[in-house]
């Protein structure tokens, strides 16, 4: 493989350790490092969620994110706290303006709320060497915070990301360049474990005699693309440490937005059918928000009919009053435009997005809505849930009957059903 011509830049992955126990840490007083701290989504419920716990607390008493209120023993040295999610959004934000000191605004790119991506790009003249700017910018955040954090470096967002899950979860910083490809990466095994890999696709490629990352960067590339389309080129590349992929647009700016798209696998006549469709899709995208850190105030919903139909297509939009990324607030307002603009044809493609989006601290108290932070905890945890034990670990009704697609569309690997 010629490097030579591959991109080259100074890329940083930091994430934040166990960050919700991590904030309710530093809210209290306590040292995350030493104490036993768990996130529990309600007190009330024993079967509970366990949204975060402190690394303590999964070495002493084997608890960790997605264990179930009702595990966590009795014990005085354990610290309990219900989750403050406009707290946990306020943090990584400052966080967020912390970094932005070291870089221009632009350079940084947040992958989720406790993960971002750095471009350390031109910096070597203001904060010395990538390795010393990145380790600079870890220690101010624990300074101001008390939040430690892991990094890896990269020549590109892939390999600081490999760096990071691979290397410096363990070791609290790694840098990988394109010489390392061979004794780090290749060796990864299972392959759930690479970036981009989940269990479906792993199977598949075990069905193709690929059970490492070595096998699948010598794995014929012409196969790949035959039986995963081009998923099957990027697994390819990716095994051998490439990516092309750049930042994205900042994401406070407006235009940015957050979607879905989702050919279905009949024609869908009744409004009734879709409807179920557009839930689990309403799903996806409030995801997607939450775990970004967003709320958004314009929810629009596209329909592409069948063939047969002979009648146009549609793409109409929203702007509500409140920003939101809850996924019934989505669902109502995509019910509201389909009932409007719905031709009663056979319906074939759909569409969600939101977007006019904004940082998830901008949602206002409502004297009239006690459980809007309620609704937001609920929101969370199954995020977490899926996080932990994959997309289709809890679904909505909905999913279960004819007309649901979830089910399915997580056996699909690259076009093809697994």
């Amino acid at each position: 493989m010629d490097y030579e011509k591959m991109p080259d830049r100074p890329i940083v992955c930091i994430d934040m350790k166990c960050f919700y126990a991590s904030c309710m840490a530093m809210l209290h007083g306590l040292d995350i490092l030493r104490t036993p701290i768990a996130v529990v989504a309600n007190f009330t419920q024993p079967g509970s969620v366990v949204l975060a716990a402190s690394p303590m607390m999964k070495e002493r008493f084997h608890i960790q994110t997605g264990s179930r209120y009702y595990e966590i023993p009795k014990h005085s040295d354990i610290k309990l706290f219900e989750p403050k999610m406009s707290f946990f959004l306020d943090v990584s934000m400052a966080i967020t303006r912390l970094i932005a000191q070291f870089v221009p605004r632009e350079a940084v790119h947040i992958y989720s709320v406790d993960e971002s991506f750095i471009d350390l790009t031109g910096t070597k003249r203001l904060w010395g060497t990538p390795e010393e700017t990145a380790k600079a910018i870890q220690q101010a955040i624990y300074n101001q915070f008390c939040i430690p954090s892991s990094i890896g470096i990269g020549p590109n967002m892939l390999m600081a990301k490999l760096a990071l899950d691979l290397d410096a979860k363990d070791t609290g910083f790694a840098q990988w360049t394109y010489d390392d490809v061979p004794k780090k990466l290749w060796p990864v095994k299972p392959l759930s474990r690479m970036w981009g890999i989940g269990s479906h696709m792993e199977s598949k490629l075990h069905e193709l005699g690929i059970f490492s990352v070595y096998d699948l960067a010598h794995a014929n590339l012409t196969m790949l693309e035959k039986y995963f389309g081009i998923i099957g080129n990027q697994l390819y590349y990716h095994a051998w440490g490439i990516d092309l992929s750049t930042f994205e647009e900042p994401l406070v700016k407006e235009r940015m937005s957050l979607g879905k798209g989702q050919m279905l696998m009949r024609d869908y006549h009744t409004s009734q059918e879709i409807l179920v469709v557009l839930l689990e899709m309403c799903e996806d995208v409030a995801k997607r928000a939450r775990l970004a850190g967003y709320v958004g105030r314009t929810i629009s919903l596209g329909l592409s009919y069948s063939h047969t139909a002979m009648t146009k297509s549609f793409y109409r939009s929203k702007t509500i009053s409140e920003p939101t990324n809850e996924t019934l607030q989505l669902y109502a307002v995509c019910k509201e435009l389909l009932t409007i603009h719905f031709a009663n044809k056979p319906a074939r493609q759909l569409s969600v997005r939101i977007s006019n989006l904004e940082w998830a601290s901008s949602i206002q108290l409502d004297l009239f809505d006690t459980r809007k932070e309620q609704r937001q905890i609920l929101g969370h945890t199954m995020d977490a849930i899926r996080e932990r034990f994959g997309e289709t670990s809890i679904l909505r009704a909905v999913s279960f009957t004819k007309n649901g697609t979830a089910l399915k569309r997580n056996q699909l690997v690259g076009g093809h059903i697994g």
